[in-house]
């Protein structure tokens, strides 16, 4: 089906990759879709950093997944992760987590945050997994369908 982390590599991602990092985001989670504005906005901001997991068969390079974090003074928030649905579960989102861990560190921060909705076990198990623990909730943050769910907040030190 796929290669997992053997054939990924990861570049950083710029403004320029707004249109694509928006089509990711809406495969990724298309209750919430983010606007192509969203992503072309925040990626110059100080602070913010973007990530783009890649895989090249042949002459062809494709998108795994992404992240989009931002960093201000010793906290670093990842505000978009996501892996697109052909290569969940095969290691891109380990990749993706450590490598904005390592950037984030390396742009001062001591700490970071992220939140996951609350009713998905199999991205809440990556993440502790990956050393965040649950410091908080936010109450009715996703939309489902029709419904609302709860998202966790959750913290790791750098």
């Amino acid at each position: 089906m796929n290669n997992g982390i053997a054939d990924t590599r990861m570049r950083a991602a710029s403004p320029f990759d707004a249109a694509a990092l928006a089509a990711m985001q809406q495969a990724c989670f298309p209750d919430e879709p983010w606007e192509t504005a969203a992503f072309a906005d925040l990626l110059p901001l100080p602070g913010c950093f973007g990530l783009i997991a890649l895989t090249q068969a042949a002459a062809l390079v494709q998108p795994k997944g992404f992240a989009l974090c931002r960093v201000a003074a010793d906290e670093a928030e990842i505000l978009s992760i996501g892996v697109l649905p052909g290569w969940r579960r095969s290691g891109v989102a380990q990749c993706l987590l450590a490598d904005a861990s390592v950037l984030a560190a390396g742009r001062g921060a001591a700490r970071m945050f992220l939140e996951v909705a609350a009713d998905n076990l199999a991205a809440r198990r990556l993440y502790c997994a990956a050393g965040f623990e649950s410091v908080g909730l936010r109450k009715a943050y996703y939309r489902r369908g029709g419904h609302m769910v709860d998202a966790v907040v959750l913290k790791r030190e750098l």
